[in-house]
């Protein structure tokens, strides 16, 4: 990174108010001041209250020359609309009085920089899990795609709020972690819908729960955070990436933090968390990537200051990294050839068959495992069988046991491969079919499909459901376009053309594409 003199960076999106100064290819400050409410969970508006009051002395304990200062970089968002304006404020003021650049950073991705700044790791595969965000982020084309998030709550809300039920003080995380360590994990509803993330039926569940409060706190953990290491390993998979970074408040967790450590083993792919200071919401990450900022030219005029609640991460222009090309992936045909290994599941060839046998996973409890190898197994046979018949052309079920289908074998091409519009178009129909049929397939992205013969072929329906609800064809849809955002530059194009074939097969198309903005409206800050 050029020389970019020494940045003041301001965080305060929530809880913690922290500032920093970096320079010299250092941190050389660091303070913060958290905000504590007396009970319940963070009122907005006096925690602003809190930063406003604190904000001179944690700005004072780390600016102690403030004539070094070439830049005042601050949280834009995403985060609490109060917090947000009052560091905005303080950091406009500064940047004035001292004639220096001002740099709006977007939180999120401040948390993915400080992590590869102090992890030394390259392009990975980023879970970030804090308060309101539960994000699954890969690099492509100058911005940070997402490949997975939460529908509804993010992770560390859907603890706190657990917590806050159950008698506990701000923040729950902590606690719900030290009494999940005495407790035998508890049968919890488990939502991934494809490449996303559904909390709040699962905190409902463990609040209603009657179990042992250790048993249900070791069960909330374990659903949990299976849930976002699968959603984690998916992507790694489908991206060809082979390096996984945690970064988050929740990555705080030691459990979480395992768990991601042995999938990544068992995948191969090197994982890595920042130091404790780095991980949580701290004004190093602000200063560092503020640094970077600078050296790239986004600076921002003041008139453009304005902070951004619902800032996302993939609206940031990366400008400091360089734009790449399409994700350069493994070119494995999964239907063909020797097998394959994906995300789930290994496929081997067995005469003009494939057998697909679901892999246990070390990082789930055996009895979590256990279930959801068996559910997906016999749901996906049924489910194949019912797209065949609503006009999909998908492989022909030879025999099924617990967690093996042998299936035809499909010579072809993955999708994600040979991204034209033609083929995105034929594969709108086929899932104009799918839903006109009530079928869901759960898991819908461009690994899942192979052209064979130049036409689509639908494989892996092991999250698939039944369902007419525009809601649930929503969802599928979300999921295929941001795998699309996720892995092509030419994404906008291709959902035109799938939402052109969508609605040549399927008349409730115009319904269901309206309810995609509105969900994708949903990932935003809450």
């Amino acid at each position: 990174m050029p020389e970019t003199g020494r940045i003041l960076g301001i965080e305060g999106t929530a809880w913690n108010l922290s500032a920093a100064v970096f320079g010299d290819e250092r941190i050389i400050a660091l303070h913060s001041s958290p905000y504590s409410p007396p009970s319940g969970g963070i009122h907005p508006r006096e925690a602003a209250q809190h930063h406003a009051g604190e904000m001179k002395a944690v700005i004072s304990e780390v600016l102690t020359d403030p004539s070094e200062i070439t830049a005042v970089a601050f949280s834009q968002g995403p985060g609490l609309g109060p917090c947000l304006r009052t560091v905005a404020t303080a950091a406009r003021a500064i940047a004035v009085a001292l004639g220096v650049p001002l740099i709006g950073v977007n939180h999120c991705v401040a948390h993915v920089e400080i992590g590869r700044w102090a992890c030394g790791c390259d392009d990975p595969i980023v879970l970030y899990a804090s308060g309101a965000n539960t994000q699954v982020l890969g690099y492509l084309g100058s911005r940070y795609r997402i490949f997975g998030e939460t529908l509804d709550i993010g992770l560390g809300n859907g603890l706190d709020k657990f917590a806050r039920a159950k008698g506990m003080t701000h923040p729950g995380g902590p606690q719900i972690e030290a009494l999940a360590r005495e407790g035998v994990p508890i049968s919890l509803p488990y939502t991934v819908k494809g490449m996303d993330l559904a909390f709040s039926g699962l905190v409902s569940a463990a609040q209603e729960a009657q179990a042992p409060l250790e048993d249900v706190c070791s069960g909330l953990q374990e659903t949990a955070f299976s849930m976002c290491v699968e959603v984690t390993e998916r992507a790694l998979a489908h991206s060809g990436k082979d390096e996984v970074l945690l970064v988050g408040g929740v990555g705080a967790n030691g459990r979480l933090q395992e768990m991601l450590r042995t999938m990544c083993d068992e995948r191969g792919a090197a994982f890595y968390v920042p130091e404790r200071r780095f991980i949580g919401d701290n004004g190093a990450m602000i200063a560092y990537t503020g640094a970077l900022m600078l050296a790239a030219g986004q600076t921002l005029p003041l008139e453009e200051s304005g902070v951004n609640p619902g800032y996302r991460s993939d609206e940031v222009e990366v400008g400091w990294r360089d734009a790449g090309a399409d994700a350069a992936y493994a070119m494995a045909d999964v239907m063909g050839g020797g097998g394959a290994r994906g995300a789930e599941a290994a496929v081997t060839a067995v005469g003009d068959d494939v057998l697909k046998r679901r892999l246990p996973k070390g990082y789930r409890t055996p009895t979590l495992d256990h279930r959801l190898i068996s559910e997906r197994t016999r749901a996906e046979a049924r489910m194949i069988s019912a797209a065949r018949a609503a006009g999909v052309r998908t492989p022909v079920i030879r025999d099924v046991t617990a967690d093996t289908i042998r299936m035809e074998c499909i010579e072809g091409t993955l999708l994600k491969h040979v991204l034209t519009p033609e083929h995105i178009r034929d594969a709108g129909v086929c899932v104009g079919r799918l839903h006109g049929a009530g079928i869901i397939h759960g898991d819908l992205t461009t690994s899942n499909i192979i052209i064979s013969d130049g036409v689509p072929v639908f494989i892996d329906f092991g999250l698939s459901y039944r369902s007419d609800e525009t809601e649930s064809q929503g969802v599928d849809i979300h999921v295929l376009f941001q795998t699309l955002e996720s892995t092509s530059c030419n994404a906008e194009c291709l959902k035109e053309e799938f939402v052109r074939g969508y609605g040549a097969a399927f008349p409730g198309a115009a319904d269901v594409i309206e309810r995609v903005d509105e969900i994708r409206q949903r990932g935003r800050y809450l």
